[in-house]
């Protein structure tokens, strides 16, 4: 149903959105446009690609990010 990715390609893909982020950061369009179609965008792609009790799993690993604060110490700096 779906193919592996090598870390590779992965590090590939992601610099590719980052590319992609900072020119719409550039082109002023608000964080929250960009953030939700990234996040519509990669919906669609899993979608394609798995079942839904896998996205679901995906999505509560998410929550249980923001619920436990996970996600914000992302944005805070490292030492």
């Amino acid at each position: 149903m779906h193919q592996q990715a090598t870390e590779a390609q992965i590090l590939e893909a992601g610099q590719i959105i980052d590319q992609l982020v900072h020119h719409m950061v550039e082109k002023e369009i608000p964080t929250i446009a960009i953030a939700s179609a990234l996040l519509g965008g990669a919906l669609n792609l899993l979608g394609a690609e798995l079942p839904d009790d896998a996205i679901l799993r995906i999505l509560d690993n998410a929550m249980q990010s923001v619920r436990s604060g996970a996600l914000r110490e992302l944005d805070e700096p490292r030492q």
